[in-house]
């Protein structure tokens, strides 16, 4: 497939029109990012060595890479990490691979409440955590709070605790193995924040996804059920239990159900001040609601 010497950019050309031509989004994006793994480089520094040659090992060790490529599994599982909130965080096809969407919940979060005066810390708490990007994301702004990150999965648990330790914040954060509320459901109306996000893709939308989601992600980190809003309606309906009057829920959902969403929220005398926050391209993204205090 490749010749036996290349440099670095003309590799980069060439493996560029190559993901093109198998329509592969962001071509160029995935050809840096696979070539400086395994040069072992930064980015910036395939430009600043571009006119370097590349070894018969390396070579063979990219083809690989471009051949996982094409058979449509994902740039953050074939090296092993994706960034978010300007932190390299480890991935395995255990845990969702974060969005840049999803960094809107946190900005939204970390806007909207503010830590308390005096010794006693917020208590925060992540629901489906995956991988850990939304809590270790809030950990890193807020050093000396409470923070607590449920999953069913201890696979995925695993690579969450890994990315706290690696990023020091492992202190921080309590890792509980669950479905949902069942790992703090004895703690009461504990929590001043409990943030999300959840999945949301309606069962029948997954025919028409690209292999890269159906064929790699953790489908349970995805599938909302019927209507995409199974885990949704859960989270609306148990929260407030788990919340101090005046505790901030916040979630993310799909672009087009923020009107289903409203409707569950406002169905009863659990929340108040609800909003929907849009995400950097306009679409409608994380849903803010206060707890009253009533359930």
């Amino acid at each position: 497939m490749l010749p036996e010497t290349w440099t670095i950019l003309k590799i980069l050309k060439w493996t560029t029109g190559y993901f093109k031509s198998h329509r592969l989004e962001q071509p160029r994006a995935a050809a840096e990012i696979l070539l400086a793994h395994a040069l072992g480089l930064r980015r910036v520094d395939l430009y600043v060595q571009y006119d370097r040659h590349l070894q018969v090992e390396e070579l063979e060790l990219f083809r690989g890479f471009i051949k996982r490529r094409i058979q449509r599994e994902p740039v953050a599982y074939i090296v092993g990490k994706k960034e978010f909130w300007s932190m390299d965080l480890r991935m395995t096809p255990d845990v969702l691979i974060p969005r840049p969407e999803t960094e809107t919940l946190v900005e939204a979060a970390l806007s909207i409440v503010q830590p308390k005066p005096g010794p006693e810390p917020l208590r925060i708490l992540d629901l489906g955590t995956g991988s850990g990007a939304i809590v270790l994301a809030m950990a890193s702004e807020w050093p000396g709070q409470s923070f607590y990150a449920v999953d069913r999965s201890e696979k995925a648990l695993a690579v969450a605790r890994e990315n706290a330790r690696t990023r020091e914040l492992d202190k921080t954060i309590t890792f509980l193995q669950g479905d949902w509320f069942d790992p703090v459901r004895d703690r009461g109306r504990y929590f001043d924040v409990i943030v999300s996000n959840p999945p949301y893709i309606a069962s029948h939308e997954f025919e028409v996804l690209p292999p890269e989601i159906t064929e790699y992600e953790p489908r349970e980190a995805l599938d909302g059920g019927s209507d995409g809003l199974a885990a949704i309606r859960l989270i609306i309906k148990q929260a407030a239990h788990h919340m101090i009057p005046g505790g901030w829920l916040l979630f993310e959902i799909g672009h087009d159900q923020w009107v289903a969403v409203e409707k569950l929220i406002s169905g009863g005398k659990t929340y108040r001040d609800w909003a929907v926050i849009k995400d950097y391209s306009g679409y409608d993204r994380v849903v803010r609601a206060k707890a009253t205090g009533t359930t």
